[in-house]
């Protein structure tokens, strides 16, 4: 660890065991755990909490302050997950009094240009492409994959097992399992390929996408899809998962594509 033209904050707690390379600057008030790998020319600033066998490649900066006009110089967190990749000029907020923390979880790839915005949730084993970019308070569950070039609207939900495009602009929640493109941003199936590589059975992909045949081409409005799906259909974790996310959206979800003309 000992490396001379880095800076490191005398009351950083850095495990014995990581490399930090050439010209990087650690804060104070910084944890970084076992194995994890700090690029040349890497910035880690107050607040940022990094677990163990983590990459951050030349160019990111962790945990600088919220692009946010409310924060007022309060103590706040970043918190990031074991065995994460965090690629050249990724950038991560720490959060606000909303939530007091920013969390990237374990095992995600987060690639170059990436922006993360205060009180953002990722969950584990996501992956946001090149120069994906989430506003603040955004929540993403496991699995999830974000496009490139991407923009995602503050206080969205991207449900499990999302794929969403690149170069998609993301206004609405996305719910789990399925698939988004187009202009504006439209339900185009359901994520079969990457539930299969992730060793969902047959049967129950077919389950999944007989919810989303209810949801999106039955002609139904939400609250009768939903109800249709609760009372009709078997219930299963999936299920659930898929009628909870619904149910709690706020924002409203995504549509089907060509239902943009219709009642929701």
């Amino acid at each position: 660890m000992n490396q001379p033209l880095a800076y490191i904050h005398p009351e950083a707690k850095i495990a014995k065991n990581v490399i930090i390379d050439p010209f990087v600057t650690i804060h104070k008030n910084v944890e970084i755990g076992d194995g994890t790998w700090i690029g040349s020319n890497v910035t880690i600033m107050e607040g940022a909490r990094i677990g163990k066998n983590c990459k951050i490649f030349p160019g990111a900066v962790i945990s600088a302050i919220p692009q946010d006009l409310k924060f007022e110089g309060e103590e706040t967190t970043t918190e990031i997950g074991n065995n994460t990749i965090i690629r050249e000029f990724v950038t991560i907020n720490r959060g606000t009094k909303a939530s007091y923390k920013t969390i990237v979880g374990n095992n995600c790839l987060l690639m170059a240009y990436v922006h993360i915005a205060h009180d953002c949730v990722i969950k584990n084993n996501c992956i946001l492409a090149n120069a994906a970019t989430l506003a603040g308070h955004i929540i993403i569950d496991d699995f999830a994959i974000i496009g490139g070039l991407s923009a995602v609207h503050q206080f969205v939900n991207i449900g499990s097992h999302v794929m969403i495009s690149g170069g998609s602009l993301v206004r609405k929640d996305v719910p789990p399992f399925t698939k988004a493109a187009r202009d504006p941003l439209s339900f185009v199936g359901i994520n079969s390929i990457g539930m299969r590589r992730r060793g969902y059975p047959a049967q129950k992909i077919n389950e999944i996408q007989d919810i989303y045949r209810v949801l999106y081409l039955k002609n139904y409005n939400v609250s009768q899809a939903l109800a249709f799906i609760e009372a009709e259909m078997p219930a299963t974790p999936e299920r659930d998962e898929i009628l909870y996310f619904i149910a709690k959206s706020s924002r409203g979800i995504m549509k089907g594509y060509g239902s943009y003309d219709k009642k929701a």
